[in-house]
């Protein structure tokens, strides 16, 4: 066997691994997307209503979370549904809800960008770290 080969079974075993971590990633992306356009709409409507954005950011954030958790766990994850990942998503919504007002808040307060900017910029960060915690915590055993 040449130095650094792997033998096939593991090769495969890994190749399988990563071709499920990219697929979940991907369809975590688009309801992601989905999400934050269902969260961009319902912010720019609070807005419009004289909410503040500080407060319109997290209340947008949940409305997209009962689309999020059906389609990242029938779809992304493929995982029962249970109280104990209900629990969870909520958690890390939560916490990411948290993190969009703080970021959104930076971005306008500090850097100076429009709202809607900050609470998009603000969105990338939060997507990547929610992907991390559900896929470890939330769903762990959604690698079919």
């Amino acid at each position: 066997m040449r130095w650094g080969a792997l033998p096939m079974p593991r090769l495969m075993t890994e190749r399988l691994r990563s071709r499920t971590l990219r697929g979940q990633f991907g369809r975590f992306v688009i309801v992601g997307v989905g999400n934050t356009l269902v969260s961009l709409v319902v912010y720019q409507l609070l807005l419009a209503l004289g909410a503040w954005y500080v407060v319109a950011a997290p209340i947008a954030y949940v409305a997209s979370l009962v689309n999020g958790y059906l389609f990242n766990r029938n779809w992304t994850f493929v995982a029962r549904d249970s109280t104990r990942a209900r629990v969870l998503y909520v958690g890390v919504q939560a916490v990411g809800a948290g993190m969009t007002s703080l970021l959104a808040l930076f971005f306008v307060q500090v850097a100076g960008t429009g709202r809607v900017v900050a609470f998009l910029a603000a969105a990338v960060p939060v997507t990547l770290c929610t992907f991390a915690a559900n896929r470890a915590w939330t769903f762990p055993t959604g690698t079919s």
